[in-house]
C-alpha cells in the first residue's frame, strides 16, 4: 500500500496561539458581559415575558386612562420637540458669535443641562405651590389677588411639563447645532456678504443646506429620548391631577403602584411601535 503526502501548501495551518494581553482582555471582557446580561439583557427579557398575556392589553386598551396618555405622549413629542429644536436653533446662531460676554453667558446658558434632574425640577414644583410658592407670592400677592393653582389645571400641568423638558434639554442640542455651525466654512459667509446677502438669504442658502441632515437627525434622537423621558412629568405633575398628564414614559410607575405588574410592563411594549421605527430611521440615516 502506498502512501500519498499532501502539498505542504494544503496542509492544516497550526492552531494560533493567544498572547498575554489577548487572553487577558477577553478575561477581563466578561465582568462587562455579566453585568449585560444580569442588568440589562434578564430585565428587558423578564418584563417582556410578564407582559406576553393578550389580557394584559385588552385591559391596558380599556383603561382611559391609556387613551390620554396617548395623547399626551404625542401632544408631548409634537409640540416641545419642535419647539425646542427651532429654539436651539435660532440660540446656536447667536451663541456662534465670538464676543466676551457671550462666552460667560453660554456657560450659564449650559448650567439646566448639567445640573441633576431631581432638584432643579422639584424647586420647580415648589414654585409653583398655590399656597407658598414663590411666584405667587410675587405676582399675585402684592396686588391683593389669590394666585392660581398652576398644577391642578391638567393643560396647564402638561404645559409646565413640557417647558421642563425644554428647559433641561434644550442646552445641549443648541450645543450640537452650535457645533454643526461652526463646521461651515466662514468663506461661504464671507462671499455672500460681498454679494450683498441678507442674513435671511445667507441662512437660506449657506445655514440650512449644511444643517438641514443635522437638524433632522437630531429631532429624531431627541423623540427617541423624550419617549423616555420620566423626570419632566413625575416629578413636577407625578402624572397628576386625576392621573391627566401621564406620559408612557411615567404610566408604567402607575401600575407599578397599584400592583398591577402586567399592565405596566404592557405600557412599555406598546411603546414600541413608536421607538423602533425611529431607531430604524436613526440607523439608516447614520450609515449614510
Amino acid at each position: 500500500m502506498s502512501t500519498t503526502t499532501l502539498p505542504a501548501a494544503y496542509a492544516a495551518p497550526p492552531a494560533k496561539q493567544l498572547t498575554a494581553f489577548e487572553f487577558w482582555g477577553r478575561i477581563l471582557v466578561v465582568p462587562y458581559l455579566l453585568v449585560f446580561i444580569v442588568f440589562v439583557v434578564y430585565p428587558v427579557g423578564y418584563g417582556l415575558w410578564l407582559a406576553r398575556h393578550p389580557d394584559s392589553y385588552v385591559k391596558l386598551f380599556d383603561d382611559p386612562i391609556f387613551f390620554r396618555t396617548a395623547v399626551n405622549t404625542l401632544v408631548f413629542l409634537v409640540v416641545a420637540i419642535n419647539l425646542k429644536m427651532v429654539v436651539a436653533l435660532g440660540l446656536s446662531g447667536f451663541f456662534v458669535q465670538s464676543r466676551w460676554w457671550i462666552k460667560i453667558l453660554s456657560a450659564l446658558f449650559i448650567l439646566p443641562w448639567a445640573v441633576p434632574s431631581i432638584p432643579t425640577i422639584l424647586s420647580v414644583r415648589f414654585m409653583l405651590n398655590p399656597e407658598w410658592g414663590v411666584i405667587n407670592a410675587t405676582i399675585f400677592r402684592l396686588t391683593g389677588l389669590d394666585g392660581p393653582n398652576w398644577l391642578n389645571d391638567p393643560t396647564l400641568a402638561l404645559g409646565f411639563s413640557m417647558l421642563m423638558h425644554i428647559w433641561k434639554s434644550l442646552p445641549f442640542w443648541t450645543l450640537i447645532l452650535l457645533a454643526g455651525r461652526l463646521a461651515i466654512p466662514t468663506e461661504q459667509y464671507e462671499a455672500a456678504s460681498v454679494d450683498g446677502a441678507s442674513r435671511w438669504q445667507k441662512f437660506r442658502f449657506i445655514t440650512w443646506p449644511a444643517m438641514r441632515t443635522l437638524f433632522i437627525t437630531s429631532i429624531i434622537l431627541s423623540m427617541i429620548w423624550t419617549l423616555g423621558d420620566f423626570n419632566s412629568v413625575y416629578l413636577l405633575t407625578g402624572g397628576g391631577p386625576a392621573d391627566l398628564t401621564h406620559v408612557l414614559a411615567t404610566l408604567g410607575i402607575r401600575y407599578l403602584r397599584l400592583d398591577q405588574i402586567d399592565l405596566a410592563m404592557a405600557s412599555i411594549v406598546v411603546a414600541l411601535p413608536l421607538v423602533l421605527p425611529l431607531v430604524y430611521i436613526m440607523m439608516k440615516r447614520l450609515s449614510k
